[in-house]
Parts: C-alpha cells; sequence; structure tokens
C-alpha cells in the first residue's frame, strides 16, 4: 500500500470535522435527474497527482513520492499508487500523457516496448478495480527536440517523430478504452515572427491533425478528439490561444466536425478572460467536450494549476456544463498540482477533496438558479425587444439596412434600463450561500 494512512474517502457532510472526507460532494444524491457522480465525472491527472517533483526554477524537488524515478520498475509503481488513489477518492477516471507513464528509451521503438508493458499493466487494474481512462494524450513538449515545436517544428524529422508518437498513443487510446483523446498545442506557437513561417506552421498542424483523425478511422477509435486551448507558455504566442481561435483554426482546415474543447480554468484566465467565458463560447458553439479543473492566480501571470476552491467560479462553470447537458463522454480532470510545500502523500488527497466538494458545491447551487431560472429570467427580459415587431424582423433576418433606415429615421433613442449587475451578483451571493 503507497497511502495506507487513507481509507476509503466517504461522504460526511458539512458537520464532519474529518479533513479526509467529502463535505459536499454525495456521489448518489440526486440532482436535475442525474446522481452527482454522472454529472461530475471526476479524473485524477497522472502528471500532476504521480510524476510533479515539485522542482521550479528557483528549487530543487520537494515532494516525497516513493515511486519517483525513471525507469521501468518504478513506473510499475505507479500504476499501483494510482489505482489505489483512484479507489480510495472513490474517483472513476484517470488521464496521462504518453511520457507520465513510461520512460523514454533510447529510440522510439525502445521507448514504445517501455509503453506496452506499462499498458498491459494499466490494463490489469482497469479490469480489476472498474475504473475508465477519461483521455489519453501525447508528450510533445518536454524533451529538447520539441525546443522549436514539434507539428510546428521547422525541421520535418521532428515533424515524422511528433507523428509516429500520435499514432502509438492513439494505438493505446484503443486498447485502453480512452473515451475522449487530447491534444495540447504544448509548443506550438512562436516566440518571434523574424524566423517563423506562420502559415506552414498552421498547415503542418493541421495536417497532422487530420492525420491523426484518419488513423483513428483506420483503426477504430472512436473517442472524441478534444484540443485545449492556451495563449501563452512555454512559447510566447501559442496557436491554440483561446476558444474563439480555435474554432477558427478547425473552421479554416475543416476540422470541426471532429473536434470539441478540453477547455482549462487556469489557461481562460492567461488569456485574458474567465473560466466561464470560454466555457460558454465553447457551449454555444456546440464545442465544450471536456474541462480541465484547477484554478490560476490573477495576481501572477504563469499556470500555477491551483487545485479549484473559488465557488464563484465552480458554480458559474457548472451553470455552462448543465446548460450543455453535461460533458457527454468528458468529464473534470484535476490538471491541478499541491503547492510545492504540501509535499507529503497524504496533501494529494486533501487537494482532491478540496476540488470535488468545491464542484460539487457548485453543481448544487448552479442547479437550484437554474431550476429557479434566477438568471435566464434577467436576459429573457433584457432583450426582450428582440420577441416582436422590428427587433423580431432582425432576428429572422427579414430586416435590410433600407428597412431599418426607415424604421428608425425620425424615431428618438435612448436607452435608460439598468443592467442590475449589483443586484444579480446580490443574488447569487445569495444562492452560494443558502442552497442546501
Amino acid at each position: 500500500m503507497y497511502f495506507p494512512e487513507v481509507d476509503r474517502i466517504r461522504y460526511e457532510g458539512r458537520g464532519s470535522d474529518n479533513p479526509l472526507s467529502y463535505k459536499e460532494y454525495n456521489p448518489d444524491q440526486v440532482i436535475l435527474g442525474k446522481t452527482m457522480r454522472e454529472h461530475l465525472r471526476f479524473a485524477v491527472s497522472y502528471w500532476h497527482t504521480f510524476t510533479l517533483s515539485g522542482a521550479d526554477p528557483f528549487g530543487m524537488p520537494t515532494m516525497i513520492r516513493p515511486w519517483t524515478g525513471s525507469d521501468l520498475d518504478l513506473a510499475k509503481q505507479r500504476v499501483e499508487a494510482c489505482f489505489e488513489f483512484l479507489e480510495k477518492t472513490d474517483v472513476d477516471y484517470f488521464c496521462f500523457h504518453d511520457r507520465d507513464i513510461a520512460p523514454e528509451g533510447d529510440t522510439l521503438r525502445e521507448t514504445n516496448r517501455n509503453l506496452d508493458v506499462i499498458v498491459h499493466r494499466i490494463q490489469d487494474n482497469m479490469k480489476s478495480s472498474g475504473k475508465k481512462l477519461l483521455w489519453n494524450t501525447q508528450n510533445l513538449f518536454s524533451h529538447p527536440r520539441f525546443v522549436h515545436g514539434a507539428a510546428t517544428s521547422p525541421y520535418a524529422d521532428v515533424f515524422a517523430y511528433s507523428s509516429a508518437q500520435v499514432k502509438k498513443s492513439l494505438e493505446i487510446g484503443v486498447e485502453l478504452g480512452a473515451q475522449n483523446y487530447v491534444f495540447w498545442g504544448g509548443r506550438e506557437g512562436y516566440e518571434t515572427l523574424l524566423n517563423t513561417d506562420l502559415e506552414l506552421e498552421l498547415n503542418n498542424m493541421a495536417r497532422l491533425l487530420h492525420m491523426a483523425c484518419d488513423y483513428a478511422n483506420e483503426i477504430g477509435f472512436k473517442a472524441q478528439f478534444l484540443i485545449e486551448p492556451k495563449p501563452k507558455e512555454p512559447t510566447k504566442h501559442q496557436y491554440d490561444f483561446d476558444v474563439a481561435s480555435a474554432i477558427a483554426f478547425f473552421a479554416n482546415h475543416g476540422l470541426l466536425d471532429r473536434f470539441k474543447m478540453n477547455i482549462e480554468a487556469n489557461h481562460a484566465i492567461l488569456a485574458g478572460h474567465t473560466f466561464e467565458h470560454e466555457l460558454r463560447l465553447a457551449r454555444i458553439h456546440g464545442m465544450l467536450g471536456s474541462v480541465d479543473a484547477n484554478q490560476g492566480d490573477h495576481l501572477l501571470g504563469w499556470d500555477t494549476d491551483e487545485f479549484p476552491s473559488d465557488m464563484y467560479s465552480t458554480t458559474l462553470a457548472m451553470m455552462e456544463i448543465l446548460k450543455n447537458d453535461g460533458l457527454h463522454t468528458g468529464g473534470l480532470n484535476f490538471d491541478a498540482k499541491v503547492r510545492r510545500g504540501s509535499m507529503t502523500p497524504i496533501d494529494l488527497f486533501y487537494g482532491h477533496i478540496l476540488g470535488i466538494d468545491s464542484f460539487a458545491r457548485g453543481l448544487k447551487v448552479a442547479a437550484k438558479l437554474i431550476e429557479d431560472k434566477v438568471f435566464d429570467k434577467e436576459i429573457e427580459k433584457r432583450y426582450a425587444s428582440y420577441q416582436a415587431g422590428i427587433g423580431k424582423e432582425i432576428v429572422e433576418g427579414k430586416a435590410t439596412l433600407s428597412s431599418l433606415e426607415t424604421y428608425i429615421l425620425d424615431k428618438p433613442v435612448e436607452t435608460k434600463i439598468s443592467g442590475g449587475q449589483e443586484r444579480l451578483l446580490a443574488k447569487l451571493n445569495q444562492y452560494i450561500l443558502s442552497v442546501d
């Protein structure tokens, strides 16, 4: 056992003072016709939970992890630690990059053999535990070969290596029954346009995604493909900047019918947006697929990947997810890391309990806000002028510039109706504080 001091985490309610219990997350509680387990579909991230060292630009590793290391035997131990953790947190799903689970060899062939050993071990644990793979992906950013990008590298050999790595990861997805498959740009971006062929790099990124779609079809991999927007870090400008730019990229390259978004809260902040803005923009375009559940620090300009604790954010996020009729094959993956000073294995449980309870609370409040139509009524009232008369003609496409000029030419126009923002924020406070 890797966590002998921890029993299975259970729901004990708000009155409990047991830090190893859920205060809000009752997996069997039914909300809007589904259990909390069905709504939330929590997942543990392999990378931050089992491979994070705690090193930063100013200090050496701090994490106490008996399974840490780059050899195959330690990789096997990480598998066992992962499934013990999933069982004790009562989380159904997990996610990983290929390089999280197995060490690289001297050649891609050797690396793939290492992957095969660990994938078989994961498969055995999945069968015995019933745990499932929410998504897998490939790491095309850590190794020095990707210093100038992967699909967007100026060197064709790097593009070829990246493509072969994607091929193997797609095969792993099939083998483990992944419900989704994620692409994250990593180093797909630029530091300066002075040495960048922007058109070629964008086209090459699209070429790799098209090849991935074709190969997925060839091997019968029916998982939902996702892309995870991020505006910067590690490059100055990344091509999957935000939801809007990703949608434009997909539309321009004929990929809209195959991809949806995996949206991360912290990445939304880096892009200058709110989490709920990115979720809503994806939702109204039919592109909301899955979520990396974390939060950033508005005082810091980098990806801090904190466990979510802001219940305003989780409430507004869950409103978008519920209005999307859920995340379907997607889920809430805790792409979050305990702080560098929280180095003991038990801190991993405290972090996940924090995030799980924060989203469970957000689900309860969001469901009640939707049931009571609190904001829906306000929006409907605010845009009532488009339900009849000239507004209806505009919405139905019957109006022209000439007809609108005729309508408004001699009509005084003033707007003196309050948006009521402060009143609405107070109502949101009321629900967050009062919903049981």
